[in-house]
């Protein structure tokens, strides 16, 4: 028992690491950058809230473990901005994240360690409900921040409304079609203004 939660222990300190990433995203008042473990925090809660927006037979306590584990790698690979480059960026951090995967819950018991890893591949594939109502979910948050802050991270990476469209708008409207439906205006709003 003691070994387990020495394991235990240890994997939780070592993910409070997470406080210090710092994304792209600001907050909302645009104060400061916002770190990944605010970011998974808040991401679990619009799943708790926006639940009702799941496609039918999605687990939304599955959802919620997913988005609270899936940037935990970024504790050694650092975020890689959305907007940043041309999206090769996002090609090469997968071999890294996948270290880190390994890495950080490898520090938990094997079972716990096993079963956070799954979540992590099930969400980083995409593939099932769960992991596309995940990803769509965690695309919506820098979305409400950039517009509450005059544009952010859209701002500072001269994103076009087309590339948000495609990184962004795909990744929503597939499994969350009234959260696209809801936020699109608005973010066409901004790019209209903006041009």
């Amino acid at each position: 028992m003691t070994d387990r939660l020495s394991q235990q222990f240890t994997f939780l300190q070592e993910a409070d690491r997470l406080k210090t990433v710092l994304r792209a995203s600001r907050l909302a008042d645009g104060s400061r950058r916002e770190n990944s473990a605010e970011h998974s925090w808040h991401v679990a809660l619009y799943a708790m809230v926006l639940a009702d927006q799941a496609p039918a037979g999605v687990a939304l306590d599955r959802v919620i473990r997913m988005l609270i584990l899936h940037d935990i790698v970024e504790i050694d690979t650092g975020d890689v901005p959305l907007h940043a480059g041309d999206g090769t960026a996002h090609d090469a951090a997968s071999h890294a994240e996948a270290k880190a995967a390994e890495r950080l819950f490898g520090l938990l018991p094997a079972d716990q360690a096993d079963a956070f890893r799954a979540l992590w591949s099930e969400f980083e594939a995409n593939e099932t409900p769960d992991a596309r109502f995940a990803k769509a979910l965690d695309r919506v948050p820098p979305v409400m921040l950039n517009i509450a802050n005059g544009g952010g991270s859209w701002t500072e990476y001269d994103v076009t409304l087309e590339q948000f469209d495609q990184r962004v708008g795909r990744k929503i409207t597939g499994a969350a079609p009234g959260i696209w439906s809801w936020i699109r205006p608005r973010v066409l709003q901004f790019f209209t203004a903006r041009a």
